[in-house]
């Protein structure tokens, strides 16, 4: 396995010193080292993948050094559009040092939405020419591979990627990692807010422990699951699948629970759905300042207003809540109130590490709750 501060210190002898991106479990104790190491104009977590690689080439315009983008494979859709319009070498011709997590790859067990991608992704890089090497675990080796790596971009000016497997890393545990005073867990306020739904109502929720956690309470409660979409890929796309099913239901009260690292890849969104004016469309966001379920690195999300931001954008009733008394007190009144709605939630970091995943396969969650729906 390869030490974080070698791999970092190695990339620092070859005058690389700048990181964007979006974090990766399999790359948390790379990113821990560099969060530790490195200030916030020196590592930068991007909105989403695409963004990284912008950054990145802005800074390469700035500089003439090259920078790093760090990401999991799933991110790869995001980063295509710059990295095959912007930094391609039939554009602008801007290098990057890649760095990408590799779930799902063949033969390793892995959840069921990162089967796809580690199947291609491998080919999405041959697709759209970036050279790239499936980074050894061996730190010698690891040298020999930066070696080539920094000769072909510097004569090249062309993008190269390091393809991470799992356990490439030694662990690293981040030391300056920021806490608050927050009374609520997620998994708490997740049980607060579904024993509050109408027997009809519908839930989107996102990917990552806020799927899970609403799964085992459902479990808990001896609930069925028809009326939940466990959103486990595609992160920052369930606000706009539950937009989605929010229209085409109108009788049905439809709720997203989201996540401030997912709110903020597509915020975008939000201006979409507020402009239909949805009445039936309830926006739940569990916010806890972290991409919790892959290493604990930290959003903006603490440091904007988002109920201000989607009251600008067009939703009817917007708030901020960090109490359970808070919260059940608009919880009492949402039911009388028209959409779009956003309650924002503020909750601690972290979940149960005996937390369990989903037991039914994305398929048979997509066909019981179309069931439910009255879809045939």
């Amino acid at each position: 396995m390869i030490s974080p501060k070698l791999f970092v210190e190695s990339l620092q002898n070859e005058n690389i010193d700048f990181y964007a991106g979006v974090p990766d479990s399999l790359l948390k104790n790379l990113c821990a080292y560099i969060a530790d190491n490195f200030n916030d104009t020196q590592n930068i977590i991007t909105a989403n993948e695409g963004a990284a690689v912008s950054l990145a080439a802005g800074y390469y315009l700035a500089t003439g050094k090259t920078p790093v983008v760090y990401l999991q494979n799933s991110g790869q859709g995001n980063a295509i559009n710059p990295l095959s319009s912007l930094t391609d070498k039939e554009v602008y011709n801007i290098p990057v040092l890649m760095l990408i997590g590799w779930r799902g790859e063949p033969g390793i067990k892995d959840e069921p939405q990162h089967k796809k991608q580690g199947k291609i992704t491998l080919s999405l890089l041959d697709t759209i020419g970036i050279k790239y090497a499936i980074l050894s675990k061996n730190e010698d080796e690891f040298k020999e591979q930066l070696h080539h790596a920094i000769d072909y971009i510097n004569e090249t000016k062309e993008a190269f990627s390091f393809v991470i497997q799992k356990d490439t890393f030694c662990e690293y545990k981040m030391q300056n990692s920021s806490t608050q005073n927050l009374q609520l867990s997620r998994e708490e306020a997740i049980k607060i807010v579904t024993s509050s739904l109408g027997q009809n109502d519908v839930v989107v929720s996102t990917t990552g422990m806020i799927s899970r956690e609403l799964f085992e309470f459902r479990e808990m409660q001896g609930q069925g699951h028809e009326k939940d979409f466990l959103t486990v890929g595609s992160m920052g796309h369930a606000s706009q699948i539950a937009f989605g099913i929010a229209l085409q239901q109108p009788d049905k009260k439809v709720f997203c629970y989201d996540g401030d690292g997912a709110l903020l890849m597509h915020l975008g969104s939000i201006a979409v759905t507020a402009s239909r004016h949805p009445r039936n469309y309830i926006h739940i966001v569990f916010n806890n300042g972290a991409h919790d379920s892959v290493g604990g690195q930290p959003t903006v999300a603490f440091e904007i207003n988002i109920p201000k931001i989607a009251l600008a954008c067009g939703y009817e009733h917007c708030w901020s809540v960090s109490t359970q008394e808070e919260l059940m007190k608009i919880l009492m009144i949402i039911p009388s109130l028209q959409g779009p709605i956003l309650l924002e939630i503020k909750v601690k970091k972290g979940n149960r590490n005996d937390l369990g995943r989903p037991s039914a396969t994305p398929i048979q969650n997509k066909e019981i709750l179309m069931k439910y729906l009255g879809v045939k």
